[in-house]
């Protein structure tokens, strides 16, 4: 597809909070093309004052890669800023990456919201109002994510797997 479809395509899958900026879009399609995952194409002709669009597509070897990085499960997979791109693509992936992602997503915000919790009563006090409250609405959010990420997991073991 081109870019711009590209760039669409991964904002409605991304969702709204996780804007993908052409700026960063397109070093990111020629990087994966010198490494040969991708490939590119002129689509249409060239007019006066106008390049052709560039189509891009997955080459055998990109398909491989992808495959590999969705078969990752590590503390990488779970950190703020890649949990929400494995997350995305959770229905190509088996159901033991799912789990370990999602248990290791839920006790990385465990540990944060202990520690969150422990600053929270020790600088209590010296908080101003609009400070408290921000720290209240990071905690509630952090928790709403917990108990979101706990129904995930009982669902995830509680299904039967697709056939």
């Amino acid at each position: 597809m081109h870019g711009y479809e590209l760039r669409k395509r991964l904002s409605g899958v991304l969702g709204a909070f996780r804007v993908v900026s052409f700026g960063s879009l397109y070093p990111c399609l020629r990087t994966l093309g010198e490494r040969g995952w991708i490939t590119e194409s002129a689509d249409g002709p060239v007019t006066a004052g106008r390049r052709a669009r560039i189509t891009y597509e997955l080459t055998a070897e990109g398909k491989e890669q992808f495959q590999t990085l969705l078969d990752q499960a590590g503390p990488a997979a779970w950190e703020d800023d890649t949990f929400d791109v494995h997350f995305a693509f959770f229905a190509r992936a088996t159901r033991d990456v799912r789990l370990r992602i999602l248990e290791g997503r839920r006790s990385r915000l465990e540990e944060r919201l202990d520690a969150a919790r422990q600053v929270s009563r020790e600088r209590r006090e010296r908080l101003d109002a609009y400070t408290a409250e921000l720290q209240r609405h990071g905690l509630e959010s952090t928790e709403r994510e917990v108990r979101w990420l706990t129904e995930l997991i009982e669902t995830e073991r509680t299904t039967p797997a697709a056939p």
